[in-house]
């Protein structure tokens, strides 16, 4: 078989632009450290970030304190697990606003097992992990099999919630918690909070689970192209309706973590952890591996705003600045991730 001249052309300049001269050397000896800084940037940033509030003289006396990191991870595990709830359907493309919402309706509805009901408490908190379980199947259901759209279905059910928690909470707190839940949350094992332990085992479930099983790789799919995946066969509904009832499964984990952190329940408790949630995964598409939703990345990017707000609070910042960071790392990370996204379209040409 003989080649076009064209042909013969191009394939000598492919093996020219392959070929190890010094100035292809020079290419890619520049193109590594660009590439590891793109990778890895937002985890330098924040380590950044930590020496600089350790050596700030406003808050060099408190924040690098073992205490003050105790106190980080354990107040940051249950935005870190509703982080990971509202991750896993977002890998297929799918967004979850209806997280905070969940926690909040989890928080209540264990409460009220725990102690209007007097349930037993392992029956209490698997009872408030299945009522979460519960709205997300009706999430994913209406989205996979009525084409709905996502943001459209989980802020109305966000409202919904937020109504039914008014009426599950009488207009009041909920108190009366058992103590073992109240244990669980606010102590340590071998010097680590406990609800680091769950946070980290509930990272590694979500993480296997993304990372090593034909549902995790579906997803992945799903979200990287939805009708080549309808043309191969695959499940696509169910595989969406799954990722919704595994989210409400895990923001139901986080509601009962943020029942064991207070002591207490209330309506509305739970809407303050969408935002950062988001802001979170959008960060940590940017790190690790860019342009992907992954689960060390939200790891990273949870850390990266929960750090800063807290050297910015111990240096006397204002309350403002807490909503006005996480507003502004959402707007910033969701502008990198689409840029990051567009390089690697371009790239894949």
């Amino acid at each position: 078989m003989t080649l076009s001249p064209d042909t013969r052309e191009d394939k000598v300049q492919a093996v020219h632009d392959d070929a190890p001269t010094p100035a292809n050397r020079s290419r890619r000896i520049t193109a590594r450290p660009l590439e590891l800084v793109e990778r890895f940037g937002l985890v330098l940033l924040l380590g950044g970030i930590v020496l600089f509030f350790c050596l700030w003289s406003r808050t060099s006396d408190v924040f690098p304190t073992v205490a003050n990191a105790r106190n980080i991870a354990a107040n940051e595990s249950v935005l870190v697990i509703a982080a990971l709830a509202a991750l896993i359907p977002l890998v297929a493309e799918r967004f979850d606003l209806s997280v905070g919402a969940v926690v909040a309706t989890t928080s209540i509805a264990t409460a009220k097992m725990a102690t209007e009901w007097e349930l037993p408490l392992a029956l209490a908190i698997v009872g408030g992990v299945l009522v979460g379980t519960a709205i997300g199947l009706v999430n994913g259901f209406l989205i996979a099999y009525f084409n709905a759209n996502s943001l459209v279905i989980t802020l109305g059910m966000s409202t919904l919630l937020a109504g039914i928690g008014v009426l599950w909470a009488g207009y009041q707190t909920l108190l009366g918690v058992p103590r073992p839940l109240l244990d669980f949350g606010n102590l340590s094992w071998s010097g680590i909070p406990r609800p680091v332990w769950l946070l980290a085992v509930t990272a590694l479930v979500v993480a296997f689970m993304l990372g090593f099983t034909l549902f995790g790789r579906r997803l992945l799919a799903i979200g990287s192209n939805e009708s080549a995946s309808r043309l191969v066969g695959m499940p696509v509904a169910r595989t969406i309706m799954l990722a919704f009832a595994c989210s409400g499964a895990v923001a139901g984990v986080a509601g009962v973590l943020l029942l064991a952190r207070t002591g207490s329940a209330a309506a509305g408790v739970g809407a303050g952890y969408t935002l950062p949630a988001l802001a979170a995964i959008f960060l940590g598409s940017t790190t690790i591996r860019p342009g992907r939703f992954t689960v060390p990345g939200t790891l990273v990017g949870v850390f990266f705003i929960a750090v800063s707000i807290n050297g910015l609070t111990l240096a006397g910042a204002q309350d403002w600045v807490e909503p006005v960071f996480n507003g502004a790392a959402v707007v910033l990370a969701v502008s990198a991730a689409a840029v990051i996204a567009k390089k690697r379209r371009r790239g894949a040409r």
